[in-house]
């Protein structure tokens, strides 16, 4: 059979690959500025819905606890019926769900509004995997980077212009926006994101997607609440202990399901262990810095290390931070393409660690937390750049949506872990101001350097990744088996 022209599609590649890394990324973005959405409301929160300070820590748990038990779960069904669809389905959720919250005025239709933005979170994941499925090989690094990058860029950017609205606006236009944007990104995913044919099909495992759900839920519930149940408490013990027998079955469970919803044992291979075992101490590490620089710069200069500035200014001074993982996108890819994405992924690593020494001395400028929160952003542009790389390098293509979407679930594990063990060591280490007992200045301190050993430990797991990882295969690369790939009109 003579050779099909090639021409016509290398003259057609580029702009087309061009719009769906920018859709992609740009929907990515919009998700992730739910994490960070409702941060500026939280001291006029239990006035506005008028329930209690503890209470509405639910707007926040709710979402945390649904992106948790969403993100496998949907980067599972992308795989096995179409990634695209799923991610429109998780931006119509996000729609939705901005649309409750911004009807509301009392705390339960905000927490259920804020649950349903949180089952988007699969969209970052899902946007690599179609990414995997359709870009050209030379182009997938750079493109996956910035993609991978858009959870921590949404994060940055969000916080500034939710202060912004909250200052100049009502809340609930902070809703109304997510939802104009979420609406946005579905238009511009419909019209310019083809759908993959690269499927598994196949019967869903739906007790392994209970298991799972469950044993993260009663895991970061407990995570999440400990620290004003009591670490020692009976609803904190108790769900831990729930959690460690849940997920003990789902593992037995899954290694013997014929189409488990993780694959446990390419999850156990030495690339993708160690990879996300990294990616849990980088979620970690990237979330020390969203804690402290906040709140040092918020609290009163009669304290003598607080700053006394507005919220607004938090977020432009964490804003930059964002612009930096974008701009450091690029670089990760191009340190990948030479030295391999076990050397970015060190080097990132090593980046954040420096960043978080440099805040142990820098604390009491504007510009030094500037500084401190660029560097740290920089390291982890390069280090979430080169994760979906070393992930995607030793997965099938049809498991690409799941296994990045186990790896996006590892960081937000490593976060979820970050704000408990900072909480309790704010709680403990406090100076009295007046009436009222605050986080010190050696608290603070401790948390940032907590921060470095946390990057230090991840520049540990990259260590034991291959010395060249697998090189990253996509479907143009690989014939899929016609069982595993429907036909057009399928």
């Amino acid at each position: 059979m003579p050779p099909v022209p090639a021409a016509p599609a290398q003259a057609a590649g580029p702009p087309r690959a061009n719009t769906i890394v920018v859709v992609l990324a740009l929907a990515g973005i919009v998700v992730a500025l739910m994490q960070t959405l409702v941060i500026p409301l939280i001291p006029q929160l239990p006035a506005l819905v008028r329930a209690s300070a503890s209470d509405t820590t639910w707007a926040i748990t709710a979402t945390l606890l649904a992106s948790a038990i969403a993100t496998p779960v949907v980067g599972r069904l992308g795989d096995m019926y179409g990634k695209r669809r799923m991610l429109l389905l998780s931006l119509v959720l996000l729609v939705a769900g901005s649309v409750v919250a911004a009807l509301s005025d009392t705390l339960a239709p905000l927490v259920a509004g804020r649950a349903l933005q949180g089952l988007a979170a699969g969209v970052i994941p899902l946007g690599i995997s179609i990414m995997r499925d359709e870009l050209p090989a030379e182009r997938l690094g750079a493109a996956t980077a910035l993609m991978s990058a858009s959870l921590g860029v949404g994060g940055a950017l969000g916080l500034p212009a939710a202060a912004l609205l909250v200052e100049r606006a009502d809340w609930h236009a902070l809703f109304w926006t997510a939802a104009g944007l979420g609406a946005a990104a579905i238009v511009l995913v419909l019209r310019l994101v083809p759908e993959s044919a690269v499927r598994t099909g196949g019967r869903f495992d739906l007790v392994g997607a209970a298991g799972l759900s469950i044993g993260l839920l009663c895991l970061l519930l407990a995570i999440s609440k400990g620290a004003g149940w009591g670490w020692a408490g009976a609803w904190t013990l108790g769900l831990f202990g729930a959690s460690a027998a849940v997920l003990l079955l789902w593992g037995w469970w899954e290694l013997r399901a014929g189409q488990p919803l993780v694959d446990l044992r390419t999850t156990a291979r030495r690339q993708v262990l160690f990879t996300n075992l990294a990616s849990a101490v980088f979620g970690f590490a990237m979330f020390a810095m969203s804690l402290v620089l906040p709140q040092v710069l918020q609290l009163p200069k009669a304290t003598g290390y607080g700053l006394g500035e507005s919220m607004l200014t938090v977020g432009l001074v964490l804003a930059p931070s964002g612009l930096v993982m974008m701009a450091t996108a690029p670089l990760s890819a191009r340190v990948s393409k030479a030295r391999g994405p076990k050397v970015t992924l060190m080097l990132g690593a090593v980046v954040v660690a420096a960043g978080y020494g440099l805040s142990i001395g820098l604390m009491s400028e504007i510009w030094h937390l500037v500084l401190v929160s660029a560097v740290i952003g920089a390291g982890i542009g390069l280090a979430y750049g080169a994760m979906p790389a070393l992930v995607m390098g030793a997965v099938p293509v049809s498991e690409t949506a799941a296994a990045n979407s186990l790896n996006t679930l590892m960081r937000a594990m490593g976060t979820s872990v970050s704000s408990a063990v900072a909480g309790v060591v704010l709680a403990q280490m406090t100076v009295t101001f007046g009436s009222v007992a605050l986080p010190s200045a050696d608290g603070f301190r401790v948390v940032m350097a907590i921060g470095a050993g946390a990057a230090l430990v991840a520049l540990l797991f990259a260590s034991f990744l291959p010395r060249r990882a697998t090189a990253t295969a996509t479907p143009h690369d690989i014939a899929p088996a016609p069982a595993t790939v429907p036909s057009a009109g399928s």
